[in-house]
């Protein structure tokens, strides 16, 4: 396991409401609710922002928006390099929050 993945491993254990989990095949945070709040991508913590926390986010060097496709960048989601770990809990924390709030997906399963 490299450094950064078990910085991320570590992280998840210090924030609360979340449990291990996959996204994209990555593992990632999970919230009780079944909604990803971090997820671990090569080095990166990606994480679910808004408003002011997603601009502060996005200026750090090396930041972007993440995109699991080529070409298709998500939304609010964005990647934080390991040079920033310092930053990640603060993120996480934040990202983790809003997931709690969302409700979980009532939608009808397609057969």
């Amino acid at each position: 396991m490299i450094k950064a993945e078990e910085f991320f491993n570590k992280l998840a254990e210090e924030i609360p409401h979340v449990k291990p989990g996959k996204m994209f095949g990555a593992i990632c945070m999970k919230t009780p609710n079944g909604k990803a709040a971090a997820m671990y991508w090569q080095e990166n913590i990606v994480v679910k922002l808004q408003d002011e926390s997603l601009q502060e986010a996005m200026s750090l060097e090396g930041s972007r928006l993440f995109e699991p496709m080529k070409g298709r960048p998500m939304k609010e989601w964005v990647q934080i390099p390991f040079i920033h770990k310092d930053k990640w809990k603060k993120f996480a924390l934040i990202s983790s929050k809003s997931a709690l709030a969302l409700k979980k997906s009532t939608s009808p399963k397609k057969k």
